[in-house]
């Protein structure tokens, strides 16, 4: 391109500095919201992948049990008899540290003389900082750790963080126990994410950790350092799965890990496509931008192709000036996107951790892919949608360049031919949802809702018809000029009402899946939780499963008056042959739910079922066990589970609906689980009382004589509080994104509206010049952006009903294995549509003020 041509793009830019805004503004939060989504995933991902890694090592295998532990007399064996050097015991588990803000942090019991091969914290190679200047210090801190109860070592930066010296003490939290250790050294490394991964860990000898968590004589799991390719490891590997006792597993190492990475692949890929909504709609919003900017200049185009400027020159610069201000905006939406990464990160944190598994996020993780994914995806969108208003400014011969009526009557010309692209769109993504893939599926919505985009255009059309003789009468002259006006200048003004209209239906769509999702757990919680009371251990570390109970408390609460009857649940997890992902087991005592559980399939009506379940006949698994595992119901179904006695295959006589678990559970009578994993301890209790008892007073009895205990003591109406809170801070983030695809479609509609005045300034210098006051022009630019704000409104409805349709019975089914009702209410539509209006006349004040200024002289002199 000639430097003249560089030169006249420069100018322009310069001289239209609302346009260039605009365009930037468009391509910044695209950007900023797909980024920022990027980021808080890849940190809460990375800070997973620390936290294993970190722990593992360099461990090839490992062998585990339930989530009771196993005997620590196998790894005597593996040591001694097996004589295998390369195997460290572990024991582990999250405590609350209440001096560190109550965070989770796991604590990690490990046998120093073990660790060398595995991890290298409490080895020559790692620095022990113990705050004293004497030689040798680290070999004396390290003889404390070994021989000195209650001991622990932690990251130097995590210590810093809380101004914390070697010496001092910190109160963890298991369960109902409060355990006073000290710190006597602090650990520091040269590798940043050996130091990253030590902000979340404790490291206690492996006596004082199976103390602290309750564990004396058991271990979580043993590391092992194996080389299949090599002849003696395996041998190694045969001689020591021989002798693991029933309900132990040898597995890789890498399977753990991977099998745990997959619980958020679907939540991600979620939340990575409702970011992209954003980039969608700032596609429109830069396609209104970059025809604006053509429109304006088809004079000096005209004058230009006139000259002898050619078609490819004309639409290099136009190309050239998208790409630069695509670039720049897409810069810009990369710092945006890290500042809004601070608070997104906060958001997918707590549902990862109230949702899946435990996981710190120190720092937020920005990677060159991400920046360069967002730098690429930005401008590509972004010369995509400037790619036909540059060509449409090519297209015109020189004659007709300045006739600004080309391009709309080009536009109805088009109008079939966009609706039919429009409906084969909707149609692909019909086809496309019926994959089991879903990232497939998610393409299908993409297709789907582009499709309902592009036939807007001519419902814009249709509506503004239907609209004009009800504005008529409502609003006279006025009234009768809007609706023609929108229709005169349809290539802007449709593209603003398709782009207010996506914002809009997305809203819809999304608020009546989360609403239905919202009514369909209520009405589960009404139906499951029949108990007044409940009792459990706080599970402030997300752990799968919480620290058990003592069975003494049973007794403890039945001697409270008003008490009727207590019955009680051990949760557990436990080895599957079948699956890599533990298999969390609730055993029950009795049914909770009172018989009202929702069957989705099986041998019997629930009554009859659980009745069997109770009598040790059989078990029930949740719809999200058997979806999430690709299992279908059918009679004779069994479930192989590793019980102390054994692999033991558990008939399955039916599914039931559950929201309790995101992985899904079984449900076992609670004296088959007895029998077959002899376990004693309880892990929550459900209280009946009598009938006319205050059940507050009960509470606070139940408080009163559990005190000191630390466990959490809450009626049925605060449990159902609390779980619908966990609920709304789920979804919170969905909120969020709405919110910011609606301020795109808002400054569209004010981008559609800025350049009709620019290019009606002839029009409303002679209106002026006529009679028209400024009191109606006002009212005229109102009734435009009311007209489409309306049609936006109106279309948006059918278009998000759909989309609810889709996201609760096929993205949401195959993303999390939960069915849910449709459950659609009037203010659900009614305030995605007063959104639709509100964002319409809000974005036509300033162009109403702007054209109010205009003066009726300078702008017929002008022309």
């Amino acid at each position: 391109m000639s430097p003249t041509l560089l030169r006249l793009m420069w100018r322009h830019i310069q001289r239209r500095p609302t346009q260039t805004l605009l365009f930037l503004i468009g391509v910044m939060i695209g950007v900023a919201m797909m980024v920022s989504i990027d980021i808080a995933n890849n940190s809460a991902r990375t800070a997973f992948e620390l936290s294993t890694e970190s722990i593992v090592g360099k461990a090839t295998h490992e062998i585990s049990g339930s989530s009771t532990g196993f005997d620590q007399s196998v790894y005597t064996q593996i040591r001694t008899d097996i004589g295998w050097r390369q195997a460290a015991p572990i024991v582990t588990d999250f405590v609350l540290a209440e001096e560190l803000d109550e965070q989770p942090l796991r604590l990690f019991g490990i046998d120093p003389f073990a660790e060398a091969p595995f991890r290298n914290y409490v080895t020559a190679s790692g620095d022990i900082d113990t705050g004293a200047s004497t030689e040798n210090a680290d070999l004396i801190a390290l003889a404390r750790f070994l021989v000195e109860p209650n001991t622990v070592l932690m990251g130097q930066e995590l210590a810093q963080r809380y101004d914390l010296s070697p010496g001092d003490t910190l109160t963890l939290q298991y369960g109902d126990e409060r355990h006073t250790v000290t710190v006597i050294g602090l650990l520091s490394t040269e590798d940043e994410l050996t130091a990253r991964a030590l902000q979340s860990l404790l490291i206690a000898d492996i006596s004082t950790a199976q103390e602290l968590l309750e564990m004396e004589g058991s271990l979580t799991r043993i590391d092992l350092i194996l080389d299949t390719d090599n002849d003696a490891d395996r041998s190694a590997q045969q001689q020591i799965e021989a002798i693991l006792p029933p309900g132990v597993t040898l597995n890789t190492a890498a399977a753990r890990r991977n099998s745990v990475g997959e619980m958020t692949e679907a939540f991600e890929l979620n939340l990575t496509a409702l970011s992209l909504l954003a980039l969608v709609v700032g596609m429109f919003l830069v396609y209104n931008t970059v025809t604006f900017s053509v429109v304006q200049r088809r004079p000096i185009l005209g004058i230009m192709r006139s000259l002898g400027v050619t078609r490819r020159q004309v639409f290099a610069m136009i190309w050239a000036e998208a790409a630069l201000l695509s670039a720049i905006g897409a810069a810009l939406g990369l710092g945006l996107g890290i500042i809004l990464a601070r608070f997104t990160v906060d958001a997918v944190t707590q549902t990862v951790n109230e949702s899946f598994f435990t996981v710190s996020v120190r720092q937020i993780s920005v990677t060159p892919w991400i920046l360069a994914k967002g730098m690429v995806v930005g401008v590509g969108s972004a010369l995509l949608a400037a790619f036909l208003p540059a060509y449409e400014a090519t297209y015109t011969p020189p004659t007709s360049a300045n006739r600004r009526s080309d391009i709309e009557q080009r536009m109805l010309k088009l109008v079939p031919y966009v609706t039919a692209f429009g409906v084969a769109a909707a149609l692909l993504g019909s086809l496309l949802l019926t994959s089991q893939n879903l990232v497939i599926n998610l393409s299908g919505v993409f297709s789907v809702v582009i499709g309902m985009a592009l036939i807007t255009i001519l419902a814009t059309i249709i509506m503004t018809q239907i609209i004009r003789p009800v504005t008529s009468r409502v609003g006279g002259v006025v009234g009768r000029m809007a609706p023609r006006s929108i229709l005169r200048n349809l290539s802007r003004t449709s593209i603003a009402i398709t782009a207010l209209m996506l914002a809009v239906s997305v809203i819809v769509g999304v608020t009546a899946m989360v609403g239905s999702f919202r009514i369909t757990v209520e009405n589960w919680l009404a139906d499951t939780l029949r108990a007044d009371i409940f009792i459990s251990q706080p599970n402030n570390t997300g752990s799968l499963v919480s620290v058990p109970v003592s069975p003494d408390v049973i007794s403890e609460v039945e001697a409270v008056d008003g008490i009727e009857r207590v019955t009680y649940v051990r949760s557990v997890t436990v080895q599957s042959p079948e699956y890599d992902q533990p298999v969390l087991i609730n055993a029950v005592m009795s049914d909770i739910s009172e018989g009202r559980r929702t069957v989705i399939a099986g041998s019997d009506d629930y009554e009859t079922m659980i009745q069997r379940v109770l009598n040790g006949e059989a078990v029930l698994m949740t719809e999200v066990f058997a979806n999430n595992r690709d299992l279908e119901w059918e009679d004779g179904l069994t479930l192989t589970l590793l019980t102390n006695e054994g692999p033991r295959d558990f008939p399955v006589l039916g599914v039931y609906q559950d929201f309790s678990s995101t992985q899904g559970s079984i449900m076992m009578g609670l004296a088959t689980y007895r029998r077959y994993w002899d376990d004693e301890m309880i892990s929550n209790l459900a209280v009946y009382v009598e009938e006319g008892a205050d059940i507050d007073a009960v509470v606070a009895g139940v408080q009163e004589q559990l005190v000191g205990r630390g466990l959490l003591v809450r009626s049925n109406r605060e449990l159902r509080r609390s779980a619908l809170e966990v609920f709304d801070r789920t979804f919170a983030i969905t909120s969020a994104l709405n919110l910011l695809a609606t301020i795109v479609a808002f400054i569209g509609i004010l981008s559609a509206l800025m350049a009709l005045q620019i290019e009606r300034r002839r029009e409303i210098g002679v209106m002026r010049a006529n009679g028209l006051t400024r009191r109606q022009l006002w009212k005229l630019t109102l009734w435009e952006t009311g007209i489409m704000g309306t049609i936006a409104g109106i279309v948006a409805m059918p278009v998000g009903l759909v989309l609810s349709i889709i996201l609760i019975y096929i993205i949401n089914l195959r993303s999390f294995g939960w069915s849910l009702t449709l459950s659609l209410r009037v203010e659900f539509f009614l305030q995605a549509f007063a959104v639709a209006i509100i964002a319409a006349l809000l974005a036509g004040i300033y162009p109403a003020w702007q054209a109010g200024r205009i003066q009726p002289v300078e702008a017929i002199r002008a022309e």
